[in-house]
């Protein structure tokens, strides 16, 4: 770890570190209560759109892009 003045570490982090069985828990109780709209974060595209799901995701306009597969 590089060291910087007054004691100060730069440190990274990997997938926020957290513990899976205490975390997962919480997200499932979250999602019960209401407190994580997955609704707002998910945006959906056919599979044809899957170059603007790719811009969309890059440029910050939607969280989370599905692509959905033709039947």
């Amino acid at each position: 770890m590089p060291f910087l003045q007054f004691g100060r570490v730069v440190r990274g982090v990997i997938q926020g570190e957290s513990h899976p069985q205490d975390f997962i828990p919480r997200l499932v109780d979250f999602l019960l209560q209401g407190k994580m709209p997955v609704e707002r974060m998910i945006t959906c595209y056919p599979l044809a759109e899957i170059n603007r799901a790719a811009q969309e995701s890059a440029r910050g306009t939607t969280i989370k892009p599905v692509l959905r597969m033709p039947h």
